[in-house]
């Protein structure tokens, strides 16, 4: 009888290692983030979650959203982890591609016009929606400081952008990006004007070329 407990208890032990490596390596594959609502869809329980929490082998940063210890001070990937639409965008892309030393108060995202924001409205983020064709536009990779990779706007993309928002935006931020980006061995001159054109910056972008060429 003892010995029946026994390999019962054996196979129900192994069956939770056997769930909690599952997860470990979904994350793994993942860039060390797993959610909640994943788990879910492959039939796995979220109380496994919670004991690899218990255990140090993963960390909660979000509600929902898990993720390996090597990855859980990373609040951009996290972030867009748990936003899978929004685009780091403006000041906070500029940080990204090191165009400025101010770390944003607010992240800022870019999302789809169709969007719903209802769940941003009580978050620390900067949001804005924008129609289809132009939240397409310059979408790229960037490596956050962590060296996890994210979707950010590209660099011409966000300068132009940042032209756009006229006495809004911080000129100081705005002309100290213009210099880096000026110094800059990876600058396309050619797209930043397809992209001037396109978002009707051109005259503006003209005039900061023009000093710093």
């Amino acid at each position: 009888m003892h010995s029946v407990s026994y390999i019962i208890c054996m196979d129900v032990k192994t069956k939770g290692e056997s769930v909690s490596e599952t997860i470990l390596e979904k994350a793994k594959a993942n860039n060390g983030v797993i959610t909640s609502a994943e788990i879910t869809a492959a039939g796995i329980s979220r109380g496994h979650l919670k004991h690899l929490v218990a255990q140090g082998k993963l960390m909660q940063s979000e509600r929902g959203v898990y993720t390996l210890p090597w990855v859980f001070d990373d609040a951009f990937f996290n972030l867009q982890t748990r936003y899978r639409k929004g685009v780091y965008s403006g000041t906070t892309a500029l940080f990204l591609f090191d165009l400025t030393d101010r770390t944003p108060e607010k992240p800022e995202m870019t999302f789809p016009l169709n969007y719903n924001i209802s769940v941003l409205k009580s978050q620390n983020v900067l949001y804005k929606r924008t129609k289809d064709e132009w939240y397409r536009l310059g979408v790229t990779d960037i490596e956050t400081p962590s060296g996890n990779t994210v979707r950010a706007y590209n660099i011409e993309r966000t300068l132009c952008e940042l032209l756009r928002r006229g006495k809004n935006a911080d000129i100081q931020i705005v002309t100290d990006a213009f210099k880096r980006y000026a110094r800059r061995p990876d600058k396309d001159l050619r797209r930043l004007s397809e992209y001037a054109r396109h978002l009707r910056v051109e005259e503006k972008t003209r005039s900061y070329l023009e000093v710093l060429l």
